[in-house]
């Protein structure tokens, strides 16, 4: 087994003789293409089913890689790196792959448990003795294995905003407030997804390994395996790198580029950056069952076969749900579950192991068969999950050699029927509105400091005769507030293509004094992360101010 190709390095004539062809497939929005003759039959057009996926979806650039029986056969990029320039995606260009790092954080306790210094039956707080949840039990029980399974009782999303967008909390500051994060279902009793104690499971990397963890991922994984264009997170870019641009849709509407941002404290969930050559080498380690070949064609192990099969075993049943159109019916899995960092269910009977990721503006998946040995790597930048949906499906259908179906047409279909259902969602609030019944009180009354438990202060300030609101440890949640009905008001954020603005509603004594207030997104949409209904931010006062200086 060696990495790359199976057409090698090519010399320079077949080099020239394939000039002409890649200029004119860079005319085409298409960056960078092997000779299919090792794809099935099915693929010979899917330079133009992925066109015509980007079309449909609005995504200005993809890039696929394609991994069967040990070797990379397919390596491509299409479209642009950001829409409006002319660089184009290749093999080789950087994207967030977000949660896919979830399956690194898993597969870096894996190296350590392989070497003894740790298991996943460990309690956390034997790794990190200030550890605290808010029950005790849940504290004293929580083991590593549980960090990575979605099972700790922590609702969806739950702590997402004390580093979602970018917060001044550093890893540990996050962690430590898990405290005061509240528990919404019971320990080990439900699946409900979550990044804040993948961070906690970064940290007990690094406390046993005594690296930080982007210098254990550098050294035990990215560089054995080659991945010399992967970077830790955005923090570690460089000047030089093939960078992709990722893209939102400012409310949900126009497609516009969105500002690249670091994950710098919760890292382990979600930050690395890499590109599908890369990835494709990280497949065919997993595929072939943790070993890898290393640059002078020995056989190497990153993790032991009993580590795979426990991170691709499920240890969190997940309820199937069904399809969300008709169209995906065949996408409705037999079984579903959540392993050690990576989605478990079966396509058409065939298991997969599998997971996807969403960073602001881009949106990537990573899907493995292991029986067959095929693996598909689909990094986009722009935060339309039907878009490597489509692709991969293509791909699989292919392999398992099942009649052609129209995934880009199934869901375009599901994604219109999500747009419906929050117009809908929408008319109801407007129907519901009391478009005269004013605030209570008048607007500097609602102008102060605000404090929740576990996320920090946020302030209410009056400027210009209108309400501003601001999350004190989050630069990019600032926004105007204006008059909804009654006590409650719309917070529209200035960065249009977060698209999370949301209602604010205060609760008044019976002296008309600010009890407290609560928060929740406006649109269905709104990513998960913006958990702006686990918010109490209670009114600070005097005594607050001087308890939290001394």
């Amino acid at each position: 087994m060696q990495w790359g190709t199976k057409a090698g390095r090519p010399s320079w004539r077949v080099r020239s003789a394939r000039t002409v062809a890649v200029l004119a497939l860079l005319a085409n929005g298409v960056a960078q293409a092997q000779a299919p003759n090792d794809l099935p039959p099915q693929l010979q057009d899917f330079d133009a089913y992925v066109e015509g996926v980007r079309k449909q979806f609005d995504v200005p650039g993809i890039a696929v890689a394609v991994v069967k029986d040990g070797e990379v056969v397919l390596e491509r990029g299409f479209g642009q790196r950001e829409m409006g320039k002319p660089a184009a995606v290749d093999a080789r260009t950087l994207f967030a792959i977000a949660s896919n790092t979830k399956a690194f954080t898993a597969a870096s306790l894996s190296i350590l448990a392989d070497e003894g210094k740790l298991s996943l039956d460990d309690r956390v707080v034997d790794h990190l003795p200030w550890f605290r949840m808010s029950d005790p039990y849940v504290t004293r029980e929580m083991r590593l294995r549980d960090l990575l399974a979605h099972r700790s009782g922590l609702g969806l999303g739950a702590g997402d905003l004390l580093y979602w967008p970018t917060t001044t909390y550093n890893t540990e500051e996050v962690s430590r407030r898990l405290k005061d994060v509240p528990l919404t279902g019971s320990f080990r009793g439900q699946y409900a997804y979550d990044n804040i104690l993948y961070g906690v499971a970064q940290l007990v990397i690094e406390k046993v390994s005594g690296q930080s963890y982007a210098q254990f991922l550098q050294q035990r994984i990215f560089d054995p395996l080659g991945m010399r264009d992967t970077r830790f997170n955005s923090d570690a870019l460089r000047p030089r790198d093939n960078i992709a641009t990722g893209h939102a849709k400012a409310d949900f509407k126009d497609l516009q580029p969105a500002p690249r941002m670091a994950w710098a404290n919760v890292s382990g969930a979600g930050g690395i950056y890499s590109s599908v050559h890369d990835m494709s080498r990280w497949m065919r380690m997993q595929l072939a069952g943790g070993t890898y070949v290393d640059a002078r064609g020995n056989t190497q192990r990153l993790f032991s076969e009993e580590r795979q099969q426990a991170m691709w075993s499920v240890v969190t049943p997940i309820p199937v749900p069904k399809a969300a159109v008709p169209e995906l019916e065949a996408t409705r899995p037999n079984f579903l579950g959540y392993g050690e960092g990576w989605s478990l269910s079966d396509y058409r009977g065939h298991k997969l192991a599998w997971h996807t990721g969403g960073w602001p503006g881009m949106v990537s998946r990573v899907t493995l068969l292991p029986e067959q040995k095929l693996g598909v790597i689909v990094l986009t930048n722009a935060e339309i999950g039907g878009a490597f949906n489509a692709v991969t499906l293509r791909v699989l259908d292919a392999y398992l050699d099942t009649p052609k179906t129209d995934w880009t047409a199934a869901y375009a279909a599901a994604l219109a029927k999500s747009k419906g259902k929050a117009d809908e969602d929408w008319q109801k609030h407007l129907k519901a509105r009391v478009a005269d019944a004013g605030p209570s009180l008048p607007l500097a009354k609602y102008a102060r400091t605000y404090r929740d438990p576990w996320y920090g202060d946020i302030v209410v300030e009056e400027k210009d005769g209108a309400l501003r609101m601001r999350f004190t440890r989050t630069p990019q949640l600032a926004g105007t507030l204006t008059p909804w009905q009654h006590d409650t008001f719309m917070v529209r954020w200035d960065e249009r293509w977060l698209n999370a603005d949301a209602f604010v509603s205060f609760a008044l004594d019976a002296d008309g004094g600010i009890r407290e207030a609560r928060m929740e997104a406006i649109s269905p949409m709104t990513d998960f992360s913006f958990d702006f209904q686990d918010l109490r931010l209670a009114p600070v006062t005097d005594d607050d101010k001087k308890e939290s200086k001394g």
